[in-house]
């Protein structure tokens, strides 16, 4: 669905991304990762056709960016940041708007209005002033917006922002229930989401892509992708030592503990189980076991190891 070649682009001299390429499958709900400034935004705008590259080559459904604008913008949904609405319409007013600007055929407007309200939970309120509605409210009217002329791709930067966590699960599940019929190119920064959400992975930082793959996949990269929590009754300085010396171990960090207790993170290496060998250790010293948890890494940690310095 979208194939992205050696894509580069340049502000008054500052090149905000740098080479890249990726692709993205017809079907897929891939999450496009990248802490401020790292080129996300920019990339999803020209993507979208709101900017030009300076460098490389963009395909959309098989159509140039640049070459084959307009088709591309028939196949594409885009739901930017801040959602431009006009506040003084009414919801079913802007979207027969929109979709009469999207060349959405006349006959079928009346139709799409209904289907989208409908996907976008706004049946209720299609005849209310948007000024009137809530932030939630209003971030579900952009979706249904970029749905209205059901392009094939949708577009989606930060959908959830400023929304409380019960709207953000019901814009989550909306965005899991729409990627059964479009591709979803999806930028947010609520991680645990993405988790939930996507497919594949993008993180893009200073302008290059760092990592693609399953959310599974990249927690592994985060120091042998998880680590034991141990808690047993021993000085600092033994655990150390001992569980140091294991073979598939890489790395103990300590703390103190509830009096004679101590608490290490014991980071294992790639692929590897170390539960069984810490427990032998500790009945082999004798120490009193009051934990020995595997702590599986997550989405967060794999992106701050990617994106930082």
């Amino acid at each position: 669905m979208i194939e992205v070649e050696n894509f580069s682009k340049t502000y008054a001299g500052f090149r905000a991304v740098q080479n890249i390429s990726f692709h993205v499958n017809k079907g897929e709900i891939v999450g496009f990762l990248g802490p401020n400034g790292a080129g996300k935004s920019t990339t999803m705008r020209v993507l979208a056709g709101y900017l030009p590259p300076t460098d490389g080559r963009i395909t959309i459904g098989g159509f140039d960016v640049v070459n084959d604008s307009i088709e591309v913008r028939k196949r594409i949904g885009y739901m930017p940041e801040n959602v431009p609405l006009y506040t003084d319409m009414r919801v079913n007013e802007f979207l027969r708007f929109r979709a009469e600007l999207k060349r959405v055929p006349h006959r079928k407007i009346k139709e799409r209005v209904e289907y989208v309200c409908d996907r976008c939970s706004l049946t209720d309120v299609q005849t209310k002033i948007i000024g009137t509605l809530s932030k939630g409210y209003r971030q579900r009217v952009g979706l249904a917006d970029a749905m209205i002329h059901d392009p094939a791709l949708l577009i989606l930067d930060e959908p959830t922002i400023g929304l409380d966590p019960n709207q953000i699960r019901a814009v989550r599940d909306l965005i899991t229930d729409l990627g059964k019929d479009h591709t979803i190119l999806l930028s947010t920064h609520i991680l645990s989401e993405v988790e939930l959400t996507c497919n594949r992975v993008l993180v893009i930082n200073r302008g290059r892509i760092e990592a693609s793959d399953t959310p599974a996949n990249l927690t592994k990269l985060v120091r042998g992708g998880g680590s034991v929590l141990l808690e047993v009754k021993a000085p600092p300085a033994d655990i150390i030592s001992k569980i140091e010396a294991l073979a598939n171990v890489e790395d103990v960090e300590v703390a103190p503990g509830d009096g004679e207790w101590t608490t290490a993170k014991v980071f294992g290496k790639p692929g590897a189980d170390i539960r069984e060998d810490i427990f032998g250790v500790v009945r082999q010293n004798n120490w009193a076991l009051r934990e020995l948890t595997r702590v599986k890494a997550t989405l967060e940690e794999a992106f701050v190891e990617l994106t930082q310095e």
